[in-house]
């Protein structure tokens, strides 16, 4: 489907990376796209307080940062008890070794994106997510976005999460 087809000017997006000029790139890509409510933090840790503050609906987040990296972020947003765990997250990357991607997809990102980043990539990933949501699982040593990217028969019980009992998961947590 097209961009035309969305309101993406109703989105908001977190933008965590520590590099000043990549945060003002991606921004400006999104302004190109009809978005305007983009927050930005430097590093993980300012990225996680954001969070509280803002609620993006969707987070672009660096892979290698100081204070915390991605990978750290990730494992602290992706836990069945965060009020944001289910928000989609974009990793970008300039490091695209097998291990990183790896990483990043065993740590909970929705998607991966590449360094430098493009507009028409970067609207791919955004639609991929609106189009193609990953149900959620939420097994013994993972709780996150579907890893696969193609349905395949499981035997045994179904752990992935539908849109209504992914919300339960917070409120069966507290009780």
């Amino acid at each position: 489907m097209a961009a035309s087809n969305y309101h993406l000017d109703r989105l908001s997006f977190l933008v965590i990376d520590d590099n000043a000029y990549m945060r003002r790139i991606i921004r400006s890509i999104l302004h190109g796209l009809g978005i305007r409510n983009v927050f930005e933090a430097e590093d993980g840790a300012s990225g996680f307080e954001a969070m509280g503050h803002h609620s993006p609906d969707i987070v672009i987040l660096d892979m290698l940062m100081p204070i915390f990296d991605g990978i750290e972020f990730l494992n602290l947003i992706r836990t069945p008890t965060n009020e944001h765990a289910f928000i989609p997250i974009i990793v970008v990357s300039a490091h695209l070794e097998k291990e990183r991607i790896s990483a990043a997809r065993n740590a909970g990102a929705n998607e991966f994106l590449a360094k430098p980043v493009s507009s028409d990539q970067l609207l791919n990933r955004i639609l991929n997510i609106i189009e193609n949501p990953r149900p959620f699982v939420n097994a013994t040593n993972y709780f996150g976005p579907c890893r696969r990217r193609t349905a395949i028969k499981r035997k045994g019980p179904e752990r992935r999460l539908n849109n209504d009992e992914k919300f339960l998961v917070p409120m069966a947590t507290q009780v």
